[in-house]
């Protein structure tokens, strides 16, 4: 008897993101997990060495590698039909509770909680928090990529995210914001 669970993970490099938009350079959610990972990462050494906090870096790490995992069942939903309504929303969190339900029934038993908590995360923990806001700052980086590609398709897409990075109150993300992001809009001679 065999377990599937890293079967399907491996499938992660096959769910395209952006679905719904011309994109230079495709993106699937192996490649935006793991810079989400990098971003959580920081964020967590951010909220220790400047904020004065005690989160777990690593546990940010972790957390990011698997915030997409369910995906690998639903597919990427683009985020204009995700949150279109109330109905929409609840609708899919149901479908990405089942989905993350089957990725752990292909876990062993003695592996399962470990893994539960890495796919099912405490919604409330600053960690998570912090993910998310790596995951909208990787969003963010992709427009800023294909914006400096030339390409007006995330013309509407930077500015959402923008506003949205703009109202997010974490002093990780603003920190972040200030000393990182510079560099995405800079081609790679200019980063010398």
């Amino acid at each position: 008897m065999g377990f599937h669970f890293f079967a399907y993970l491996n499938r992660m490099k096959f769910i395209k993101r952006w679905s719904l938009m011309h994109a230079t350079t495709s993106e699937n959610i192996m490649e935006h997990s793991e810079q989400v990972a990098q971003i959580a990462y920081a964020l967590g050494l951010i909220n220790n060495r400047v904020c004065h906090g005690t989160v777990s870096p690593d546990r940010c790490a972790s957390l990011a590698v698997f915030h997409e995992c369910s995906e690998v069942i639903t597919g990427d939903l683009p985020t204009p039909i995700k949150y279109f309504n109330a109905e929409i929303r609840t609708a899919y969190k149901k479908l990405e509770g089942v989905a993350n339900e089957k990725l752990l029934s292909m876990i062993p038993e003695a592996f399962r909680d470990d893994y539960r908590s890495l796919i099912v995360p405490d919604e409330t923990s600053y960690e998570w928090k912090l993910v998310k806001a790596a995951d909208k700052l990787s969003a963010y980086i992709k427009c800023l990529e294909e914006l400096k590609s030339g390409n007006k398709e995330f013309e509407k897409a930077e500015a959402t995210i923008r506003a949205e990075l703009d109202q997010n109150p974490l002093p990780e993300t603003e920190y972040f914001r200030q000393v990182f992001l510079p560099g995405f809009r800079l081609t790679l001679d200019e980063l010398d």
